[in-house]
C-alpha cells in the first residue's frame, strides 16, 4: 500500500472496523523463554515503544524475523485478540534495500498473514506522519515502524511522542533499526539483534529460526542480557537455544555472522 492523501483514511476504516478488546498499557507480554522472561521480571511491557537495532548490515533478516515474532508475542494468539491486524509501515528505502514481505516466509513463523497490513511511505516525513496516527488505533494488535537508514526526524521529540501515544492506546510499538545506530530515544528497551545458525532436527530436518539478542537498555534499568534464542512455530513462542545456561557477552571485535560459531556459555 503506497502513501497518498487516503491512505491513512483506508487505513482508519479497516482497522476501525476489527472488534477487538483494548489492550491494557503496562501489561507485560511474556518472550516464552523462562530465563530470560525471569531476568525481565516476567516479559516485556505492551503499550510501549521498543526498539531493535540489527547489529550487521547482514542481519536484517534477523531484525523483521524478531520484530514480527515480538509482536505476535504481544498482539497474543490467534484467538485471543480476535483478528487484531499487525500493521507494518515501511519507508520506500528500506523496502528497496530488503524486498517486499513474503507470505509463504511469514507464514512459516505460524504468522497469518491476512492479519497483515503493510503500509510503504514514499519517505521518512511520510512514516512519521502514518506513525503518529496508526499508534493512536487501539484495535491495531502490534505496530512494527521500519525507516530507511539513520532515520534523522526520528529523534528524541519524535520516539517521546510515538511513547506517549502508545501508552495512551496501548498499542505495542516496535521500531526497526537496520543499518542505523542508537541515539536518544524515549524507548522502554533497545535490544540488538544478530542471524544465529538454527541447530538441526532428527534426521537433518531444518530447525527452529534462531536469533542472538543483546539488551542495550530498559528503563527498569535492567543492563547486559543476551540469550541465544529458537522460535517454535507451533506455539508461537521463544525457547532457550539448545546447551542451556546463560549466555556471555560477545567480546568486542569478535565477528557474530549467521554462520559464526554459538556464544560462550556458563554451565547450568
Amino acid at each position: 500500500m503506497r502513501e497518498s492523501p487516503s491512505i491513512l483514511a483506508a487505513l482508519r476504516a479497516r482497522v476501525g472496523a476489527i472488534e477487538g478488546p483494548r489492550p491494557a498499557a503496562g501489561a507485560l507480554f511474556a518472550l516464552g523463554a523462562a530465563e530470560l522472561d525471569a531476568q525481565l521480571g516476567g516479559g516485556l511491557p505492551k503499550g510501549r515503544l521498543h526498539e531493535l537495532f540489527a547489529a550487521e548490515a547482514d542481519d536484517r533478516a534477523a531484525l523483521a524475523g524478531a520484530a514480527l515474532m515480538l509482536a505476535m508475542r504481544a498482539a497474543g494468539a490467534e484467538g485471543e485478540t480476535g483478528s487484531a491486524p499487525l500493521l507494518w509501515l515501511r519507508q520506500e528505502g528500506a523496502v528497496k534495500a530488503a524486498g517486499t514481505l513474503y507470505g509463504p516466509g511469514l507464514a512459516d513463523l505460524g504468522f497469518d498473514p491476512a492479519r497483515l497490513i503493510e503500509v510503504v511511505a514514499p519517505d521518512e516525513p511520510a512514516l512519521l506522519r502514518a506513525a503518529g496516527d496508526a499508534v493512536r488505533c487501539p484495535q491495531v494488535g502490534a505496530l512494527l515502524i521500519e525507516p530507511w537508514k539513520a532515520a534523522r526526524g526520528l529523534d528524541l521529540t519524535a520516539s517521546r511522542r510515538l511513547a506517549v501515544a502508545a501508552e495512551k492506546s496501548g498499542v505495542t510499538v516496535l521500531l526497526l533499526r537496520a543499518e542505523a545506530e542508537p541515539g536518544p530515544s524515549a524507548a522502554y528497551s533497545r535490544w540488538r539483534v544478530r542471524s544465529r545458525a538454527s541447530a538441526a532436527l532428527e534426521a537433518g530436518a531444518p530447525g527452529h529460526p534462531a536469533i542472538g539478542i543483546e539488551l542495550l537498555r530498559h528503563r527498569g534499568g535492567l543492563d547486559g542480557l543476551s540469550a541465544w534464542l529458537e522460535w517454535n512455530r507451533d506455539e508461537h513462542s521463544f525457547e532457550q537455544a539448545p546447551l542451556s545456561g546463560a549466555v556471555l557477552p560477545l567480546p568486542a571485535g569478535r565477528p557474530a555472522g549467521a554462520g559464526g560459531a554459538p556464544p560462550e556459555r556458563l554451565s547450568a
